[in-house]
């Protein structure tokens, strides 16, 4: 662009107000807070001391409450990847998000997510993806091997149910670090909508996992991907995040299988396609450390055990250690073989290549040489022998033309690699070796590197034997080996700028140093490289690059020899006496002229041109010279790096001198001038060698040397005792004596200062041993860890990978490969990579089966109660099975009496069939895996109690019986039990009547068979019912069904249906409940009872009050017919009258009732009369007295006023 960019207006700092001031207090030293305290300490001083004690408890709280109990670090030094687990409902984003994130990470797009995806994400970190989809089972498999888990939720929609089924079996499984991310925020038109709804999801978010919890916003899709830079963020929260390890991962070794091959008897599978098969499968081991020939359980199959175990090369390794921010492209490594990512992979003895066809030829074209002269030689049907004996080459343009006789003579007897055809039996197949001779060894070390780093080691082992080759063809044969192996994928593709360079070494073999320290020590001039070739080949330039980091031992071993001793080295090889006897006179040539060489070498690396850019930056980048240089034939070129721009550029440089070499170290003078640089000299003022060592031996003393009993005292006295004498001796010189005096001065002073220094070190040393200082238990705890996983670290640090693995087992980190055998063939044929298949090792015990006691709890979300005896699904340990739980609950006297439904709002006691599992161990149980529910699925969680069939569970038992016989308080009973064995056992038990009347069992009677006598509190009646409450023990049914939903075929894997419940079986079957005909409720019919009169004792009718004595009053009878008066019949005249008076009288009532009305409205017009005459009243006699009041206060100021006139006028 032509416009110039715009800078951002700086920040300018403040040099005026508080904040400035306070900042330069801080630059100079004090403190504001301390000269405030000093100058008003008042202020500061405790106000309040309960204030202070609960702000102090408070803190104490706070910081206690950061405590976690220290655990011993056990993770390797090489961590597998972390685990994250992308979950959410359907259609929410998961699979976006992976993509999003993977691109973010490796730079590379990936299509399917199938299978786990691990990339390096930086220096130290890989991470693991792996898509949970909606599938309880996956769910429930993926919450135990998670690290980390992005729950993913619809912000458009709200919480789904699958996010809090995936949060609850976190919780029972050990809860792994969870991230909330919010999509699909772009449907949000209204901002304050928006907030609104963000902070609602956040809060209850927070509820279900803790307060703080971090939810991530992507706002929205540019081009179906989610916005670069939220992706970089929540991908930089990933790299960071620390990780708490959870028990039952960290105790447990398991293995998230990213690959699977069948390895069965190709003819077995044809004559039996339903036969059990051998199957490896690869993946990070994670956890603690793996066993060999050890049993695992694989979740959705079943117990299996490991027939073995390999340690393989990882696949996706972190980069070298190296001081960098940031990756390279090519340590952004991508490994997902399930998604068809990462085309070359390992095993233990071959090497797979998946390439397309497409891409095959795309990758030939593109390694195909680019100079003529190789692609004409390589399209050629004639013989390489053939062409380059009749050929002739032109090195530079006017010189005259060499042929094959030529370059023979002047290369005398150097020989270029050969070639040897090796039949590999590991690969079944035919490799090309290449054979070096004794120089090309040395002089092309460095390009071995290059190559593949399996055969490298072999090639560099063998041995030469045929013919003599120019150059030229050894060039040609490399550049074919090269593409051709670039071609099958064995090793990562080489520059092409490589590929031109390495000619150009080919060449001038004879004329650069042997051993390049990089490829820009190549890129000296002619004529330094003439001088150095003369000088000798042992020169080493000094500046180590990252091409030399990674060279082999071999290489590094060459840099220290010459020629001859590689000469004697190649033959030593061959099985000739005469050669034998060269070797041991070549071996000893190197020793000739030693310190003449290493000076040569010294000198010739100070002259040497540098290359200042890897001085500075440490790293070489080629430029492209293709203006600078000129090609001649397509192949070589002419170098002339005096016109070059890197020449010009190091020509001043002012860190490199040359060294004098006219010191002559035989005179004193050269000897005292580097004298204090070594160990023993003079440092600095009392920190020489000769007074240190005397302060130690002041300071420890004498000691004792136990093993020889020998005592060594103190030499310090004795110095100064001879000190003493010779100074004595030495009277006669005056200046000697002077010197003398300060001597001893000096010494007096330096004795003092020992004898100081030596109290305050011993003062430290009592207070480092007795006084704690702050430190607390918590503290002393995570030392004590920190020293033990040093501890562990240590232990087998120097040992090699093989030995480890047979004394500690397969460590957690490494890339292993277990061979299974005896899976079913369903696994294999029914294989899909979008279900995770787990590697779960046990322990001794686990693989044992038994009975387990848990405590149980139903799902407060869940909308039914849990029935005994109605097969459950649970997930326990790395185990999905099916089983029949028993829900029973302890009473206060210890008994375990079972329950036929689970409470609504407790915990209860569950007993059942199952795999051994550590105590502690959390479960969760679901009624069904099949399908998607509109209900929550979880039906309970708990806790594993005991491993034993220590508890007993009863169920009340009722026996009823009915007396047929009644002696006051004794009574018969029969119809309890049949037999008198039967009565014998209950001798002694309690009974009960329904009325609440107990009693006791005694003895069995003959006759009728089972019938017993029993003696009660009260006298029984015929009608009641006596019954005896017993208990009778359970046993837990035998079911253990493990759930085999990887055995499913592909899209039925989510349909796994055990054992149904009774009540399905009849819904299923069509069949009614017919209930028990004593169970049904009918009208209750009771007969009148007739009870006895109250029959009181005369002696207690005496005791007793008058008022409760029974009263001997006889009942009113009816009066008799003599007693009764006899009805009047009237006659009509009698008739008559008697209704003329009844008429008068009701019209005499009438008149009176009427007139006491009349009376009544009068005297109440009276009464309201009165009450208004009162009022009246009343207000006269108000008006009277205000008149009167007001006539009596003004006689009263007028007699005052009268009064005071008076008194003014006297």
């Amino acid at each position: 662009m032509d416009g110039k960019v715009k800078e951002q207006k700086r920040h300018q700092q403040k040099h005026s107000g508080p904040k400035a001031e306070r900042k330069k207090l801080k630059k100079q030293g004090g403190s504001t807070e301390e000269d405030e305290r000093k100058r008003n300490p008042k202020a500061f001083a405790v106000q309040s001391a309960v204030r202070m004690a609960k702000t102090f408890h408070r803190a104490q709280d706070i910081k206690a409450k950061k405590h976690h109990i220290p655990l011993v670090d056990r993770t390797p030094l090489e961590p597998p990847p972390v685990v994250i687990v992308v979950v959410g409902p359907p259609k929410v984003g998961k699979s976006t998000l992976i993509r999003c994130l993977i691109k973010n990470f490796t730079r590379q797009k990936l299509g399917d997510i199938c299978g786990p995806v691990t990339i390096v994400s930086g220096k130290k970190r890989r991470l693991t993806f792996m898509e949970c989809t909606n599938d309880i089972n996956t769910m429930i498999d993926l919450a135990k091997v998670a690290d980390l888990v992005l729950m993913l939720i619809d912000a458009s929609f709200g919480f789904e149910m699958e996010t809090f089924e995936f949060l609850n079996i976190c919780q029972v499984h050990g809860f792994p670090r969870i991230m909330g991310v919010l999509t699909h925020l772009d449907s949000f038109k209204n901002n304050k909508t928006l907030r609104k709804t963000k902070k609602n999801l956040k809060h209850r978010f927070w509820t279900e996992v803790y307060q703080g919890a971090k939810l991530f916003y992507l706002s929205g899709m540019v081009y179906g991907e989610y916005q670069t830079q939220e992706v970089k963020n929540l991908g930089r929260f990933i790299s960071v995040m620390k990780f708490r390890p959870l028990v039952w991962q960290t105790s447990h070794p398991y293995v998230l299988a990213d690959r699977m091959e069948d390895l069965t008897d190709p003819e077995r599978l044809r004559t039996d396609p339903k036969c059990d098969r051998t199957v490896s499968l690869y993946g990070y081991l994670r956890g603690t450390y793996l066993k060999n020939k050890g049993q695992v359980h694989i979740p959705g199959v079943g117990d299996f055990q490991v027939a073995d175990v390999n340690f393989l090369p990882d696949p996706c390794p972190l980069p070298d250690a190296q001081k960098k921010r940031a990756l390279n492209e090519k340590e952004r490594l991508l490994y997902a073989p399930m998604a068809g990512v990462g085309g070359v992979v390992y095993d233990k003895d071959a090497v797979y290549i998946d390439l397309p066809a497409s891409h095959v030829n795309q990758q030939q074209e593109e390694v195909r040489p680019t100079t003529e002269l190789v692609q004409s030689l390589i399209d050629t049907h004639a013989t390489l022998d053939a062409k380059i004996a009749a050929s002739k080459v032109s090195l530079f343009s006017g010189s005259a033309s060499l042929d094959p006789a030529d370059i023979e003579q002047q290369s005398g007897e150097n020989e270029g690699p050969q070639e040897e055809r090796v039949w590999d039996p590991n690969t079944q197949r035919e490799r090309r070796k290449v054979v070096f001779t004794e120089e090309e060894e040395e002089g092309d070390g460095s390009d071995s590197d290059d190559g593949d780093s399996e055969e490298s080691d072999q090639e560099e082992q063998e041995e030469d034997e045929d013919g003599d080759k120019d150059i030229l063809s050894t060039f040609i044969k490399e550049a074919r080996a090269e593409s051709e192996k670039d071609v099958r994928g064995g090793a990562p593709p080489v520059k092409k700028q490589k590929l031109e360079e390495r000619g150009a070494e080919g060449e001038a073999s004879a004329e650069v140093p042997m051993f390049a320290d990089s490829e820009d020590d190549l890129e000296v001039s002619e004529e330094e490289s003439e001088e150095e070739a003369e000088a000798g080949r042992t020169g080493d330039s000094g500046h180590c690059s990252e091409e030399d980091e990674e060279s082999d031992d071999e290489g590094e071993e060459e840099d220290s020899v010459e020629e001859d001793d590689d000469d004697a080295a190649a033959a030593s090889e061959s099985e000739e006496e005469e050669e034998e006897e060269e070797e041991e006179q070549g071996a000893l040539r190197w020793k000739e002229g030693l310190q003449q060489k290493a000076s040569e070498a010294f000198l010739r690396q100070q002259e040497a041109a540098p290359n200042l850019r890897k001085l500075v930056y440490g790293l070489v980048v080629a430029e492209d010279e293709e203006d600078e240089e000129e090609e001649l034939g397509g192949l070589f070129r002419v170098s002339r790096p005096q016109k070059s721009k890197k020449f010009q550029a190091n020509a001043l440089d002012c860190s490199r001198f040359n060294p004098d070499t006219s010191h002559n170290w035989d005179l004193e003078e050269m000897l005292n001038s580097i004298r204090d640089c070594f160990v023993t000299g003079k440092w600095e003022e009392g920190q020489d060698a000769a007074t240190l060592l005397k302060e130690d031996e002041d300071l420890y003393g004498d000691f004792e040397d136990l093993e020889t009993g020998e005592v060594h005292k103190s030499k310090t006295g004795q110095q100064e005792q001879a000190e003493n004498s010779e100074n004595e001796d030495d009277d006669d010189d005056d200046d000697e004596e002077e010197e003398e005096s300060l001597v001893k001065v000096d010494d007096e002073e330096v004795q003092k200062n020992k004898r100081i220094e030596k109290k305050r070190r011993l003062k430290e040393r009592f207070n480092a041993e007795y006084d704690d200082g702050d430190a607390t238990y918590f503290d002393d705890l995570k030392e004590e860890m920190q020293k033990q996983a040093e501890l562990n670290r240590a232990e087998f640090e120097d040992v090699d990978d093989e030995t480890r693995v047979q004394y500690e087992g397969f460590r957690p980190g490494m890339y292993v490969r277990l061979e299974i055998s005896s899976l079913p063939c369903e696994f294999v044929t029914n294989f899909d990579p979008h279900y995770p298949i787990i590697l779960g090792g046990l322990g001794s015990s686990e693989g044992n089966v038994g009975y387990l006691q848990m405590r149980l709890k139903k799902h407060r979300w869940h909308n039914r109660i849990l029935k005994t005896r109605d097969p459950l699904i649970l997930s326990l340990g790395w185990r999905r099975f099916q089983t029949i739980p028993l829900y029973h609950i302890e009473d206060h006297n210890g008994r375990h009496r079972l329950l036929k439904y689970t409470p609504q709002h407790m915990h209860c006691g569950a007993s059942i069939w199952g795999p051994i599992t550590p105590q502690g161990t959390g479960f969760l149980a679901v009624q069904s895996v099949a399908g998607t529910k509109v209900s929550f699925r979880i039906a309970a969680t708990g806790v594993i109690l005991d491993l034993d069939k220590s508890v007993t569970i009863v169920k009340k038992l009722k026996l009823i019986g009915y007396p047929y016989k009644i002696f006051k308080n004794t009574s018969f009973i029969k119809g309890m039990f049949n037999t008198v064995l039967e009565v014998a056992k209950f001798e002694g038990a309690s009974v009960r009547t329904v009325s609440g009347v107990r009693g006791q069992i005694k003895k069995a009677l003959s006759t009728p068979p089972g019938a017993y006598r029993a003696t009660f509190e009260d006298r029984l009646l015929m009608s009641d019912i006596v019954f005896l409450r017993s208990w009778y023990p359970v046993t837990v049914p035998q079911l253990y069904n493990p759930v085999t939903s990887l055995l499913l075929p592909v899209g039925q894997k989510d349909s796994w249906s055990g054992m149904r419940t009774l009540g399905q079986l009849k819904h299923d079957l069509g069949i009614r409940n017919k209930p028990n005909t004593d169970s049904l409720y009918k009208p209750v019919v009771r007969g009148q009872r007739r009870f006895n009169p109250l029959h009181i004792p005369k002696e207690l009718q005496k005791a007793l009050p008058f008022k409760s004595k029974p009263k001997q009053q006889q009942p009113k009878g009816k009066t008799p017919r003599d007693l009764q008066r006899p009805s009047v019949i009237r006659e009509p005249q009698e008739r008559k009258v008697a209704a003329l008076l009844h008429a008068l009288s009701t019209v005499h009532n009438y008149k009176k009732k009427k007139a006491h009305m009349v009376q009544h409205a009068k005297h109440k017009e009276f009464l309201q009369q009165k009450e208004k005459q009162e009022e009246a009243k009343l207000k006269r006699q108000k008006e009277a007295r205000k008149k009167l009041y007001r006539v009596m206060g003004q006689a009263d100021q007028k007699k005052q006023r009268s009064s005071l006139k008076g008194a003014q006028d006297d």
